[in-house]
């Protein structure tokens, strides 16, 4: 393999030295081992609400005939289709709690998995309360479908609303997606707000299991009210009153490569901004071209009391206006999320596994993980050398901190789907692990880079022995 190890040398400062000025003290966010369990529970509770609040309004004894039988079926299918979409917006209304115990990559999958019972529960619904009622009707299906959207209160805003639903869901299948640009994924997904609202009508004007009992209008107005106020708390008013409060601007951009530059930023009371090396923010560089969508980008050094900083690689539009963007710019943020921190450590010893600008969140984990000498032994996977971004800063830390650094340089493994270099190709990527870090099953793993090289790099974890909770992902990939 293609790599060259960098040993600890005479640390030019002590890992424990006093923080260089404008330091702080670092923000650990607490990640509480119930969390899961609780949003776990609570899911499935309502979802058991739903069903109790179901069989309470009379629906079981509707069963009895095909069309009572299938309309009463669709009413549930509905229900519990509702039930899921309201979840759905909670898992990314940027909750604390759930954003902690998740970080945004598990979220974001089980935002996905969440979104498409949800929209195949819906149209369930809608074709079989058709036919439920067609049969009760003695009509055909076409028929009864004019009829529902033309004469019933709210079927009609509920149809747009399940159309603007399904089409996100289709813009949100993996080989969609890779079609389109970000900003066009992010506006088309951004209707779904706008479907979940349309069909609110349905439900208080048609629906008869909302209307049937104070417990079942208690409920439901609950969760509507908690879904719209996780969203303008935690997606609005927080973020709003942090880009105030903080007053962030540029004050310099760093060329780091022909492809790649470091932003930095400086503001108010940054000491009381809560974040820790290895987040990341959404950013708007606010008079920019493009400054209305927001672009995630993790913070590349430890936050100060005083600063922050990004590093950009050119990967399209947005990123590529970054090296533009000219100091005295203010800044909005949202944020910070992530589970790339010292929060969700539960070993004293750390690999950090890197693949080309992943190496940004890490590079600040080096820097700010509490560490002995030894403890810390970052792998960094890159195609050439011109790709080792902040290189330098990199070994001068490792000095310091007495940590391991490991390149692993080339092209790609042609044969396989692999973490590593062509030159390593003899080796299998859990072996390749172990030559380079021999206790790597006893350490905790951080990993960021690329979606496919992240997932050869977490099946060879995996092989090596390294447990899954001790696995630390953060994805970047919409």
């Amino acid at each position: 393999m293609t790599a060259v190890a960098r040993r600890p040398e005479t640390p030019a400062v002590s890992p424990t030295a006093t923080p260089s000025r404008g330091a702080v003290a670092a923000y650990r966010p607490h990640v509480p081992s119930w969390g899961r369990d609780v949003v776990g529970i609570l899911t499935w509770a309502s979802m058991l609400v739903v069903v109790a609040l179901w069989v309470g309004g009379g629906n079981v004894q509707d069963l009895t005939g095909w069309g009572t039988g299938l309309t009463a079926v669709g009413r549930l299918t509905g229900l519990v289709a509702s039930d899921l979409l309201l979840i759905q917006v909670l898992l990314m209304a940027r909750i604390p709690l759930v954003e902690r115990v998740y970080g945004q990559d598990e979220l974001a999958r089980r935002h996905r998995l969440v979104g498409f019972w949800s929209v195949n529960l819906m149209v369930a619904h809608i074709v079989v309360v058709t036919i439920g009622y067609a049969l009760q009707s003695r009509t055909n299906v076409f028929a009864e479908t004019w009829d529902l959207v033309v004469d019933y209160p709210g079927i009609l805003l509920a149809v747009a609303g399940a159309g603007l639903l399904l089409l996100v869901a289709v813009t949100s299948i993996r080989k969609a997606r890779q079609k389109l640009r970000y900003e066009s994924w992010h506006l088309l997904h951004l209707y779904a707000y706008l479907g979940v609202g349309l069909a609110l009508p349905h439900q208080l004007w048609a629906g008869q299991e909302f209307m049937s009992s104070t417990v079942a209008s208690v409920y439901w107005w609950t969760l509507w009210g908690a879904a719209a106020g996780a969203i303008l708390v935690w997606r609005v008013g927080v973020p709003l009153h942090r880009t105030l409060s903080h007053r962030l601007r540029v004050v310099d951009v760093v060329r780091e490569s022909d492809e790649v530059v470091s932003v930095v930023m400086t503001g108010r009371r940054l000491d009381r901004l809560p974040v820790a090396a290895g987040q990341f923010f959404v950013w708007r560089f606010l008079g920019e071209p493009g400054w209305t969508r927001g672009h995630p980008y993790s913070l590349s050094a430890a936050p100060t009391g005083d600063t922050l900083r990004i590093t950009v690689k050119d990967l399209g539009d947005a990123s590529r206006g970054i090296a533009h963007v000219r100091p005295g710019t203010r800044v909005a943020i949202e944020g910070p999320y992530g589970r790339l921190h010292e929060g969700v450590r539960t070993r004293r010893k750390v690999l950090l596994l890197a693949g080309g600008i992943g190496v940004t969140p890490l590079r600040g984990l080096l820097e700010a993980l509490p560490q002995d000498a030894g403890d810390v032994t970052l792998v960094y996977r890159a195609s050439h050398d011109g790709d080792l971004i902040l290189k330098d800063e990199i070994e001068a830390l490792a000095a310091a901190r007495g940590a391991q650094v490991f390149y692993a340089v080339g092209p790609r493994v042609g044969d396989r789907h692999s973490w590593l270099p062509q030159a390593a190709s003899g080796l299998s990527d859990e072996d390749a692990l172990r030559q380079l870090v021999p206790d790597v099953a006893d350490r905790d793993v951080y990993v960021c880079g690329a979606d496919g090289w992240m997932d050869a790099a977490e099946r060879a974890l995996l092989a090596a022995g390294v447990p899954g909770d001790a696995i630390h992902l953060e994805r970047f990939s919409w």
